[in-house]
């Protein structure tokens, strides 16, 4: 795995290109007129986005009929000498659709606890919680 990172303006805009050519843009949010999003932000978009991978691949499989996804996540940073990485993050998942809540839960677990590899490489540092939410209702346990 290899990602390119190139410059693009005179002050903080990167683009990070992967190898197959796909990019997004970072940049220095606290500067007016930011382009792209924080290195920070990028971390929790993956997080996201790895876990959703894992939680829509388990309900396929499962053929649950899922019509709309969508998930937020929140963190808390704290600060540590002169960086301030996160203490923990809040996923949360709302799911529309023909889905059993159970499944839901259950893949959204299967994904923290086995499968999503952001969040395993977070893990000896950063707390993270889950919610889910099916068809507007929250998932209790």
């Amino acid at each position: 795995m290899k990602i390119t990172l190139n410059r693009i303006n005179d002050d903080f805009l990167f683009e990070c290109t992967n190898a197959q050519g796909n990019s997004i843009l970072l940049d220095n949010t606290s500067q007016p007129g930011a382009k792209g999003v924080s290195p920070m932000e990028s971390v929790m978009m993956a997080v996201a986005g790895c876990s959703g991978i894992d939680v829509v691949s388990i309900l396929k499989k499962q053929r649950q009929e899922i019509t709309d996804f969508k998930a937020e996540v929140e963190g808390e940073r704290i600060p540590v000498d002169d960086a301030k990485p996160f203490k923990s993050m809040v996923v949360k998942f709302f799911l529309e659709g023909n889905i059993d809540p159970k499944k839901a839960l259950k893949a959204s677990e299967l994904s923290f606890e086995k499968y999503c590899s952001v969040s395993k490489t977070l893990e000896p540092n950063v707390e993270i919680s889950y919610e889910v939410f099916v068809n507007g209702n929250k998932v209790e346990l």
